[in-house]
């Protein structure tokens, strides 16, 4: 694995730990404390790391694509939708596309900095950050249960579409990594639509 490679590793584990930190900010916003009183809130590392899915799974991802595909994720944090006073309705909604936001925001900030920030060896690890936030971002939209995606589509869908979903909930990494093999390439066209806006 070269240098590009673990710096990716390890832009894909933080990204995802600033990922899950706007799910607790954003439900504290709403109303609910539970991430916070939980401990969190906070972008402390060790507070997210989840062994599995921010070390063993970028790894083999990375390992058995042959560099071509990574993936991570943070331990989920803790919300109770009850709690969302200041959104009952769309609440869950709202906290779960603060997630893929905050990827978004990265990406930009990253890309601004590539455009316009004159230190040409840095470029190829701006451009790596944007890549990360972007491909996080896409991919937790993807409206697979857990995937973010699914918990928006859960607040704006009918009840009886709802319960679809949820039903789908248990298999929901088994499809999940189908998707990733045989699916990625969906997302694909949109990521590099991204890329070229944010960074040209």
């Amino acid at each position: 694995m070269d240098l590009t490679g673990i710096f990716f590793i390890i832009v894909i584990i933080f990204s995802a730990i600033i990922h899950e930190y706007s799910h607790g900010w954003m439900a504290d916003y709403l109303g609910d404390p539970t991430a916070r009183l939980s401990g969190r809130l906070t972008l402390n590392p060790l507070a997210h790391i989840d062994i599995w899915g921010s070390i063993v799974l970028p790894l083999l991802l990375y390992l058995g694509s042959g560099g071509s595909f990574l993936f991570a994720y943070a331990k989920p944090v803790p919300f109770n939708p009850f709690n969302l006073t200041k959104s009952p309705r769309y609440g869950p909604g709202i906290v779960a596309i603060a997630g893929p936001l905050s990827n978004l925001l990265i990406a930009v900030i990253f890309g601004i900095l590539y455009r316009f920030l004159p230190i040409y060896d840095l470029m190829p690890f701006f451009e790596v950050i944007v890549y990360a936030n972007i491909l996080l971002a896409v991919f937790n939209l993807v409206p697979i249960p857990p995937l973010d995606g699914s918990r928006i589509l859960l607040v704006l869908l009918p009840s009886k579409y709802q319960e679809i979903l949820i039903r789908l909930e248990p298999y929901g990494m088994i499809i999940i990594l189908i998707f990733i093999f045989f699916g990625f390439q969906l997302i694909l066209p949109i990521m590099q639509f991204l890329l070229k806006i944010i960074i040209g």
